[in-house]
């Protein structure tokens, strides 16, 4: 099996003239944390809204697995193991932290979500949910509302609804935003943790967690890649430092 899981070759996307993601080649290496930075308006969402098919390229090919996945469905996508989060967290709030994490486990039943059965049917899914709920440090949490956890809490309970699809690799817009320090360190150990085995591109602002997380960096400046590599290497660039790091959006 080919060491590179995810790669697009000239993906585009133009808006009425303007480019937002323009000509970008990437390739993401099976098993590693590789992330995408740049300033704000670099591009970086809309390329996760293109690899997961909530924006139709302009133009460009989108291969995961070595299969062209170019213009497929967002559930399909998500099938074949490609699953993404959302820079604006996206629980349901009045249903609890563990009806949350089970209505994502309710895949395995496939097209059918039960909503008009009987609720012992979805109990079969309490033992995963529970697993997946102590691997993201929300146990204690189990009985809550959604709605009512800490901000980085409900972006920890979203990590286990995505975690739930059991992906192959995992799409994590911005998942530090607006966290406190403390949340933020407990989001980094939870990345590491949940490595294993899966392959992790990430949209990330906060610099030293690139830094201590990612493998690779790519930067994205007015739609195209500036540069590529590891912190070191992307750090140092000089047109990287113009772009970005010496930029008040870093």
């Amino acid at each position: 099996m080919s060491d590179t899981i995810l790669e697009t070759e000239d993906l585009t996307k133009e808006f009425r003239g303007f480019m937002a993601v323009d000509g970008v080649s990437l390739r993401v290496e099976r098993g590693s944390i590789h992330a995408l930075i740049g300033p704000n308006g670099a591009g970086k969402t809309t390329c996760f809204n293109l690899l997961t098919h909530f924006l139709v390229p302009t133009r460009g090919a989108i291969r995961f697995n070595g299969q062209d996945i170019t213009g497929r469905k967002p559930a399909a996508i998500a099938r074949l193991g490609l699953v993404r989060s959302f820079q604006i967290s996206a629980v349901f709030p009045h249903l609890t932290v563990l009806e949350n994490v089970r209505l994502a486990l309710q895949r395995a039943r496939g097209a059918s979500f039960d909503f008009w059965r009987s609720e012992a049917v979805l109990t079969v899914y309490d033992d995963r949910a529970r697993e997946l709920l102590e691997d993201v440090g929300l146990t204690e949490y189990i009985g809550l509302p959604a709605g009512e956890l800490p901000y980085g809490r409900k972006r920890a309970l979203e990590i286990a609804t995505t975690l739930a699809l059991d992906p192959e690799m995992m799409l994590l817009d911005e998942p530090t935003a607006g966290m406190t320090h403390e949340d933020v360190d407990r989001t980094v150990a939870l990345i590491r943790r949940i490595r294993q085995g899966r392959t992790i591109l990430m949209v990330e602002h906060n610099l030293s967690v690139v830094e201590g997380l990612c493998d690779t960096i790519t930067v994205l400046t007015r739609g195209r890649v500036l540069a590529e590599g590891d912190y070191a290497a992307v750090s140092r660039h000089p047109e990287v430092i113009a772009a970005y790091l010496g930029s008040a959006d870093g």
